[in-house]
């Protein structure tokens, strides 16, 4: 290997397997903490809104507590706020990769035996769920087909999810045990709420509408569960605009007990 070799090793931070922050996340955390905007800190680093939106949402859905607050705001964006979490991670991440590049350019100036000393191999489950949580299991109810398994998403919000005995033997559902709970945007329905709503699914949570993308049939509605928490729903826009579901709306998110998919590492 001759002297002008150079490795580039990118760092990727993980929470119980899912990727949670790389050089990119952490420019957009860095850029918002600047700009006080999602939406211009989007500009400021020629990504898009809707990435750099997906990203800070991944990230607080990721971490126990938020790494940043938003606030409504419609198309602009609305103002976002760095928390200290937030700095501190910023701040690990930058220590990290400073030791890592050092490593890095220590083994481009001794040279490499060959592939098997490739050591920076990474596999990251990936999924096309929009809704993302690490949880953990509060309570689980056997019965003898199926079973419900409590599951605590932040300090005021639970969902239930309703599986196979089997599933929870082989995934070692006990509580106290944490897991991923996976959510399809597209399960996610939404009601304003209005007294005495009553729903056949124990997963009913209230917010605020936080984000609205409209597209040509369907809209994408992001709700703030609070706590640095959202959950994000797909709906025809005709019935977006019905509901009047604009940034600030009050709103009710519910899907069914069988739509929750559980990953454990």
């Amino acid at each position: 290997m001759g002297s002008a070799t150079k490795i580039d090793a990118m760092l990727a931070l993980r929470s119980e397997g899912r990727f949670l922050v790389g050089r990119d996340r952490i420019a957009i955390l860095e850029a918002v903490a600047r700009q006080g905007s999602i939406t211009e800190a989007a500009k400021a680093l020629g990504f898009s809104y809707k990435t750099a939106w997906d990203a800070v949402a991944a990230i607080n859905n990721l971490m126990p507590r938020p790494v940043l607050i938003t606030k409504a705001g419609g198309k602009r964006g609305g103002g976002a706020t760095l928390t200290e979490e937030g700095h501190r991670l910023i701040a690990a991440f930058r220590r990290l990769e400073e030791k890592l590049a050092r490593i890095s350019t220590l083994i481009a100036e001794e040279g490499l035996d060959g592939p098997t000393d490739l050591l920076f191999w990474s596999v990251a489950m990936k999924t096309s769920a929009r809704n993302v949580f690490h949880c953990t299991v509060t309570d689980v109810r056997r019965a003898p087909v199926n079973v419900e398994v409590v599951l605590k998403v932040s300090e005021t919000h639970s969902i239930v999810a309703v599986i196979t005995n089997d599933s929870a033997n082989d995934l070692g559902i006990v509580e106290g045990r944490e897991v991923m709970a996976l959510v399809k945007a597209s399960f996610v329905m939404l009601a304003r709420p209005v007294p005495g709503l009553r729903l056949s699914t124990a997963n009913l949570i209230c917010g605020k509408v936080l984000e609205r993308i409209d597209g040509g049939v369907n809209s994408e509605i992001v709700v703030d569960l609070g706590s640095g928490k959202t959950l994000t729903s797909i709906v025809t826009r005709s019935g977006a605009d019905e509901m009047e579901l604009h940034p600030g709306a009050d709103v009710c998110a519910f899907f069914n007990t069988s739509q929750v998919i559980l990953a454990v590492d």
